[in-house]
């Protein structure tokens, strides 16, 4: 029992090792897109769900389950086991294609989702930390070819195609309590750090005859910042008794936006060498949220949970090139929402057949834009999803539980010749619930 518990132990201090969040470079290697819409705003909003309810729609404002860390809502950490140290592990691979009128490319892309960790510290207070993504940028696409002039000498067209391309992204650090404050009410908060880099290029190409050629002079901008901030969110949660089996959960949660204070940078150069450099200050926003969730568990066989979540993307700024500028403006983003439902059905969690201790998962989201894509409202997203979580039973633990699942995301816009984009999405994660804190007696 102790080699088991200390393997364990180990392997969060490997994890958290690897993610030291001095070393920003380190998550953001594991953390990628391939949308083109990561090029709008802070890049693609990361899906912040945990293994439990990832294919349940990401509905976890309303749960409150002692074995399980809950980030949705950081009230639900004073529900936490008292007995126990949960480690919760998890990365995706996604598998797509976008589509735009008759084109059609193939992506791929594989991360770490999150690491997270927790336990019960004192009586009626949980503590919760951890790793995950906000948001993600990573890109390269072509603009179609355009003809600009013909050769006077050779009388071949001269063409021109603009690269764009962009990596990036933000990563949050977090530590959460959450406290049972009086009798049935629980509050909770949790304080991130947050780091990354906001790069983007724009590379002009000039062919003549078909063929790239470089005789003629090119202006490439870079846009570019490194961001460093924290994040405020709260939450609460009331859990109602309505039969000797039955719980209602209610929860909400507030987080706190505010402007990002880093500058960023404009940088034009041509290749003849010359080179104008313009500065924005503070041109980033993180947005006020807020957010209702409901829970229904039935006995301990079934749980159905759902969401609504509001971001006021509305009221933040971007960096915005103008005629002879670098400076934040309004208008680029949207106010965001989203709705979130989903199931867990357990048929019999104590009984010996595996099969019945298998929690099947099945959930649905759909968020609204928080982007503008050239004046037009960006891509909606909706996911659908089914899962599992599997027992892990040995001589050891049976607390411990594997969880897989499959998505499907769809992120489209309604304006005329905009991309669509369909995944399949595979997520696998480990949740290792170890009981460390129990005081043994000598008969």
């Amino acid at each position: 029992m102790k080699n088991h518990k200390l393997l364990a132990f180990l392997l969060l201090l490997a994890t958290c090792s690897m993610f030291n969040p001095l070393s920003p470079s380190a998550w953001a290697q594991v953390s990628g897109t391939n949308s083109t819409y990561s090029r709008f705003g802070l890049g693609e909003l990361s899906d912040q769900s945990n293994g439990f309810n990832k294919t349940m729609g990401g509905a976890g404002i309303g749960i409150r389950i002692g074995n399980r860390i809950n980030t949705a809502n950081p009230a639900s950490y004073s529900a936490i086991d008292s007995l126990s140290l949960i480690l919760d592990v998890g990365m995706r691979a996604s598998f797509g294609k976008m589509d735009q009128g008759t084109t059609r490319v193939g992506v791929k892309n594989a991360s770490l989702d999150y690491v997270h960790a927790g336990m019960h510290i004192a009586k009626r207070l949980g503590l919760a930390i951890g790793l995950m993504p906000y948001s993600s940028i990573g890109y390269t696409f072509y603009s179609p070819e355009t003809p600009i002039a013909t050769d006077a000498n050779t009388t071949q067209t001269i063409t021109n195609t603009n690269v764009y391309s962009g990596s990036g992204g933000l990563n949050q650090a977090y530590i959460g309590l959450g406290w049972k404050v009086y009798r049935n009410i629980s509050v909770g908060a949790n304080v991130s750090f947050m780091w990354g880099k906001y790069d983007h290029a724009l590379m002009p190409e000039y062919s003549e005859g078909g063929v790239v050629s470089d005789a003629y002079s090119r202006t490439i901008k870079s846009y570019y910042t490194s961001m460093k901030t924290y994040k405020l969110d709260f939450g609460v949660q009331y859990p109602v008794r309505l039969t000797r089996q039955d719980w209602l959960n209610l929860g909400a949660t507030v987080g706190l936006g505010h402007k990002i204070a880093q500058d960023a940078t404009l940088l034009l150069y041509t290749t003849k060498g010359d080179s104008t450099q313009y500065t924005a200050p503070s041109p980033f926003d993180l947005p006020y949220t807020f957010g209702f969730g409901a829970s229904w568990q039935h006995k301990n066989t079934l749980l159905v949970a759902a969401d609504v979540r509001h971001e006021r993307w509305g009221n933040c700024r971007i960096p915005v090139e103008t005629v002879d500028n670098y400076v934040p403006m309004k208008g680029f983003y949207m106010n965001r929402t989203k709705i979130a439902l989903g199931a867990q059905w357990t048929p019999d969690p104590f009984d010996k057949r595996y099969w019945k201790r298998i929690q099947y998962r099945a959930g649905m989201n759909y968020s609204t834009p928080y982007i503008k894509v050239n004046g037009m409202n960006g891509p909606f997203e909706c996911r659908m999803g089914i899962g599992a979580g599997l027992p892990i039973m040995n001589k050891f633990n049976n607390r411990s539980v594997v969880n897989v699942g499959m998505q499907w995301l769809r992120r489209s816009a309604s304006g005329a010749g905009m991309i669509k984009e369909d995944y399949f999405v595979i997520n696998l994660g480990v949740t290792f619930n170890e009981r460390w804190f129990v005081r043994y007696k000598i008969e």
